[in-house]
């Protein structure tokens, strides 16, 4: 499985399509509002997806406004007609009723999973990032979004690597906060160079991790006030390793 190799290979026609969906899932910011204006999804999966997204936003007990405002998102990303959006909430609603998915859920997606595997797996994204739109998903969160892509006609492991994607890009943990740099070898650790490498070499990988945390990118994302003061942080550091090292080398 892409970027994974822990799991079992797909097959090569879904393998193909998932990394393509993982790729441009990343440059879309891990934004799935934004993914699914780019991947269009046919109208007889919409059903399984808004009646998942229900399932999948009621495993902690209760629907939050992020969850509501999400599901939102993806009827404007689908370009959905007011009918089409009555439909869609009517779904919603009838999957945050359910305490398991019923035995035919996803039966169509499913059959033509392998033949056709980017429906399943776009709606796999979908469903992913509904389940860590607070951050890394809690077991109930998780464990209904790989009830919901098994679903699909998927292996589970597709939500492992999904939600992976998601820890390298967007989510930010204390741990992940490394201390001020003090030497030259600690700068060159938190920019992920060696102290072989040229200036020009270490300015592209400063200029890449200072990227990964700018602002216009954080708003984006519906951070949390502690998320954003750990991404600060983060962005701080960066900056710091940057200065150490460009003093201790002439300038281009």
């Amino acid at each position: 499985m892409a970027g994974n190799p822990s799991h079992p290979a797909l097959p090569a026609r879904m393998e193909a399509t998932f990394s393509t969906l993982l790729n441009r899932l990343t440059d879309c910011n891990h934004q799935a509002t934004g993914f699914l204006e780019q991947t269009p999804l046919p109208g007889w999966s919409r059903r399984c997806l808004f009646f998942c997204l229900g399932y999948v936003a009621r495993a902690d007990g209760r629907v939050t406004e992020a969850d509501i405002a999400y599901a939102e998102g993806l009827i404007r990303a689908l370009g959905l007609s007011a009918r089409q959006r009555r439909k869609a909430i009517k779904q919603f609603q009838d999957g945050k009723t359910r305490k398991s998915l019923p035995h035919l859920t996803g039966v169509p997606i499913r059959l033509f999973s392998r033949l056709w595997p980017k429906p399943a797996l776009t709606l796999a994204v979908c469903l992913c990032h509904a389940a860590q739109l607070k951050g890394p998903p809690g077991k109930p969160r998780r464990y209904r979004c790989e009830d919901a892509i098994d679903r699909l006609g998927l292996p589970v492991g597709v939500c492992d690597d999904i939600l992976e994607s998601y820890a390298r890009k967007v989510w930010i943990r204390p741990t992940d906060i490394p201390a001020k740099p003090e030497t030259y070898e600690d700068a060159c650790r938190i920019l992920g160079v060696t102290r072989r490498d040229s200036q020009a070499t270490i300015k592209r990988a400063y200029r890449k991790k200072v990227s990964e945390c700018h602002p216009d990118k954080l708003a984006q994302q519906r951070l949390s006030p502690r998320e954003l003061s750990l991404a600060k942080e983060q962005l701080l550091r960066y900056q710091q390793a940057w200065e150490l090292i460009r003093r201790r080398q002439r300038p281009l």
